[in-house]
């Protein structure tokens, strides 16, 4: 794939001539360039997948250009990185063509781990290490590309974070690291710890939850050159199957855009609206049907101009700009 043009993600004009049919990947730091769109895998378990049928469907990823693959230690009950270790492991030279991505902190209270009675986050030295080496095992892999701290949490100790990262990476078991769901406050202030650059943070954005727009999360990613990643771009269905009031004005917003410009599916503009974002959003969308795949890739050829842009943006806050 075409490395990409920085520029485009610095274009605050949305000038009409950009294209994001271009934008195969993005770069997150000098050597890890993430495909544009990502794969989820929180509901792997729930997909009902053998490990030949998940094989297929990632290679079928690949070959729309969705090439990361995003997890987290908990996921399906700490069971989906092995589903996902079992059905790459039966194509060994895949490994080399995908990023993985895999998150840490939280401990669940499961039948996994008898021994705990409350779900707690865990940013100990020891435990990082500990679930790196699981997800390792998991993956039957020797590094994973991207690791995340899950949430941030009320007992946090930075200089801890710092010293697992830095082990990790000079044990080459780890690549790159970043967070998930941190506030520009906590992003900067474990920042401040770390040798290694947090290269993302991945958080909740989509046009119905603007919370990043609002908390001073989005100018952050753009003054620190920070590439997000969007969890739940499609908000969950609440923008397809509108339940209330917002979902429905940010529905019918939607239909307009997509009428305008020609778009067969509501997915694509949504996604369109998250990609032609100069901070460089990276959806991730958590499928498992290859139709639903093609269509977000499909998102890419899609060329919102500003107004279609703020139609949307202003239907989900309810007003017109001021």
């Amino acid at each position: 794939m075409n490395r990409i043009d920085k520029k485009n993600f610095f274009d605050l004009t949305f000038a009409g001539n950009q294209k994001t049919s271009s934008m195969n990947t993005t770069t997150l730091a000098k050597d890890l360039e993430l495909s544009r769109i990502v794969h989820g895998h929180w509901r792997l378990a729930e997909w009902n997948l053998s490990g030949q049928e998940l094989l297929k469907l990632t290679e079928q990823a690949m070959e729309q250009g969705i090439t990361a693959f995003d997890h987290a230690d908990i996921y399906g009950d700490y069971r989906c990185e092995k589903m996902f270790g079992d059905a790459i492991s039966l194509k060994p030279g895949l490994r080399r063509d995908i990023r993985i991505i895999t998150k840490c902190g939280i401990k669940l209270v499961s039948a996994r781990f008898p021994g705990r009675k409350l779900k707690c986050y865990d940013y100990s030295f020891d435990h990082i290490l500990s679930s790196v080496d699981n997800s390792l095992t998991n993956f039957r892999t020797n590094y994973i590309d991207l690791l995340l701290l899950h949430r941030p949490a009320p007992f946090f100790n930075p200089e801890e974070v710092a010293k697992a990262f830095s082990h990790l990476k000079k044990e080459g078991k780890v690549l790159h690291f970043g967070v998930s769901n941190f506030n520009p406050l906590q992003f900067g202030m474990l920042s401040a710890y770390t040798d290694e650059k947090l290269v993302t943070n991945q958080v909740e954005l989509s046009p119905y939850c603007l919370e990043h727009f609002e908390n001073g999360n989005i100018d952050f990613f753009l003054k620190e050159k920070v590439k997000p990643m969007a969890w739940s771009p499609l908000a969950g269905g609440r923008l397809m199957n509108p339940q209330d009031e917002k979902g429905r004005r940010i529905a019918h917003a939607l239909s307009e855009v997509a009428a305008e410009l020609n778009a067969d599916s509501i997915d694509k503009v949504i996604l369109s609206w998250l990609l032609k974002h100069p901070a460089s959003i990276i959806p991730i969308v958590g499928t498992g049907r290859i139709d639903r795949l093609k269509i977000a890739a499909e998102a890419l050829h899609i060329d919102m101009d500003m107004e279609q842009w703020y139609k949307i943006y202003n239907a989900s806050t309810g007003v017109d700009l001021p």
